[in-house]
Formats: structure tokens, C-alpha cells, sequence
């Protein structure tokens, strides 16, 4: 992948990186001038320069002051163990000199590259990979009724200026929606615009629900933009788990 452009509007400049081995297995490598940061998703470092610096923060928006990082102290364990995120992430940061940093997802799967300029991107848990520039990650209410899907309760709302990296099991698609949607449960990374989601069964009734072997599915209203991914952990493990005694 060329080094990305910087679209107009934006307020900090991209970060050059490429995304090799995909879309089953693939690898980020984001280079760093002096004195530019990323930050990632712990546990997903491959390697990196001498040059490239790391340090441990909470997963909490950007703030100052001390009561700021209380309130940053309380969001990350509410991430942590309501949210399904990691507690801590790692800062990479080119410290006197240029240098790289390699990063993979715990996943096989596909690593897909969003420019930040003032939107909201909702993905769901486990899906952020890395991100640099003025981007802060939210939580976000999914509804009771998403209790009930892979989701859980809560998504990860990512807004502001700067790059944003996040990832799949399997490959990463597209799909541009204007009016309704639907999504088996497993399938969904992530979604953008004007979009309402309900979780509802995939139809047929209670015969289908069981029988089909579909479950539940997001159903979307509206106009804008749902990622997918080709595969899905829910039925990995299903597969797994009669061979494991």
C-alpha cells in the first residue's frame, strides 16, 4: 500500500504506514519521524526499531489534571470489564530519530485503514487495532438487546482527527446501506453514518432461530457505511469445542 495522502481538512498530517499478509494474515507497520507517536492495542506489537520508544498508559480519552485521570482511571476498567477492551495501551514514539513499529492482531484476519476527519466510527469489541493523531475511543451503549449478541452491551465509539487501524477474523468488506440491513451477529466489525441497530432474530420464528443455525442478527436502519468480516469466531469455537473433550 502507498504512503496515504493527507485528505483536505485534516489537521494532522497521516502517518506513512503499509498493511502486508493480508487479508488472512495480516501485518501493520507504521513509520514514525521523530517525535510522532502511535498508540496500539496492547499484546499487538511484532517488533520495532531501537529508535521507537514504548510506554504504558490507560485506554482512556485524552485529558489533563488529576481529577481527569480519575475519570480516566473509572473508563478504563469500565472498558476493561464491561466494555470487553484493554485495560492498558502502548505509546510508540519515535523518540530522536526515525524508526518503525510492526503490529498484528491477535486474530487471523484483515487489517483495514480508516482516515479520521471529525466522524464517528463505531466498532465492535476487539476490533481497534492503533491509532494516532486527535482520536479519542468512547464507550457506547449498545441497548439491552445487545446483551444478547456477540457484541455485548457496549461498542467502542472512535472520533476526532488522525488514523485509525482496526481488525477482523477474516476479511474486511464494505457495504454501503441506505435503508434496512441485516448482519449475523458474528459477522459485524463496525459501522458509520446516519445507521439505528436493533438485535432481533434472523427470521422464521423460533424454528428458524434454532434450526438455521443463523441466531441473532444487528438490523440496520438508514444511510451509511457496515463493515464485515468473512468469518466468524463464534462458529470457530463452536467447531473447536467438541474436539476438545
Amino acid at each position: 500500500m502507498p504512503p496515504n495522502l493527507v485528505p483536505a481538512g485534516s489537521q494532522l498530517p497521516a502517518l506513512r504506514h503499509e498493511i502486508t499478509h493480508g487479508p488472512s494474515f495480516a501485518m501493520l507497520r507504521v513509520d514514525l519521524e521523530s517525535g510522532q507517536s502511535v498508540v496500539a492495542e496492547a499484546g499487538v506489537m511484532v517488533a520495532r526499531n531501537q529508535s521507537v520508544g514504548m510506554e504504558a498508559k490507560l485506554n482512556a480519552p485524552r485529558s489533563g489534571g488529576f481529577f481527569a485521570i480519575l475519570k480516566a482511571l473509572f473508563v478504563a476498567v469500565i472498558r476493561k470489564y464491561v466494555g470487553g477492551e484493554t485495560f492498558i495501551v502502548n505509546h510508540f514514539t519515535a523518540n530522536q530519530q526515525r524508526g518503525s513499529v510492526w503490529l498484528a492482531p491477535a486474530m487471523s484476519g484483515h487489517v483495514a485503514y480508516r482516515r479520521m476527519n471529525g466522524e464517528k466510527l463505531t466498532l465492535s469489541t476487539g476490533a481497534y487495532l492503533a491509532h494516532a493523531g486527535e482520536v479519542d475511543l468512547g464507550l457506547k451503549f449498545g441497548g439491552l438487546q445487545s446483551l444478547l449478541a456477540k457484541e455485548g452491551a457496549f461498542f467502542l465509539e472512535v472520533s476526532g482527527f488522525g488514523d485509525l487501524w482496526f481488525t477482523s477474523y477474516g476479511g474486511i468488506e464494505a457495504v454501503d446501506v441506505n435503508g434496512d440491513f441485516v448482519v449475523d451477529n458474528g459477522h459485524l466489525v463496525g459501522y458509520e453514518g446516519n445507521l439505528g441497530l436493533t438485535i432481533g432474530t434472523a427470521g422464521g420464528g423460533l424454528m428458524g432461530m434454532v434450526a438455521s443455525g443463523e441466531g441473532l442478527v444487528c438490523k440496520f436502519n438508514g444511510q451509511g457505511r457496515v463493515y464485515l468480516q468473512s468469518r466468524n469466531q463464534g462458529s470457530l469455537v463452536g467447531w473447536l469445542t467438541p474436539m476438545m473433550g
